[in-house]
């Protein structure tokens, strides 16, 4: 993610969220202002960066891999997508400021759902997988 002269990259299986602060109303009308939602074990946002997943291992025969080309690095896939709304446990996020706005560092396995908009899941698999 861009900013001016600054970029942050995410690594690992990590994911770079806006947290959702809007205020919540409750089923009877009322409305619960961020102080009282922190409460809660869990909480939401949007995903604006992700890292590029889990490395795997260097592939079987290499007897040094420190001296593999960086481009041989192997990752498996997140899950995760930008513009996915996450729902995700509070605890396992970490708050950083980046350009005087806040975000949350949540690793993958912390996910617990996510909302994609219809649009961007195909209705069918691959001819070949």
């Amino acid at each position: 993610m861009k900013r001016g002269k600054k970029e942050l990259l995410v690594v690992g299986d990590r994911v770079l969220v806006r947290a959702d602060e809007s205020e919540t109303t409750t089923d009877v009308g009322l409305v619960l202002p961020a102080s009282a939602i922190e409460k809660n074990p869990v909480q939401s946002g949007r995903v604006v960066a992700l890292g590029p997943g889990t490395p795997l291992p260097p592939p079987e025969g290499s007897e040094e891999p420190w001296k593999l080309p960086q481009s041989s690095a192997r990752y498996v896939p997140m899950q995760v997508d930008i513009g996915d709304f996450a729902v995700f446990f509070r605890k396992a996020a970490i708050e950083i400021t980046f350009e005087d706005e806040k975000y949350l560092v949540v690793p993958q396995n912390a996910i617990l759902v996510l909302v994609r908009e219809h649009g961007s899941i195909p209705d069918t698999l691959p001819e070949e997988m």
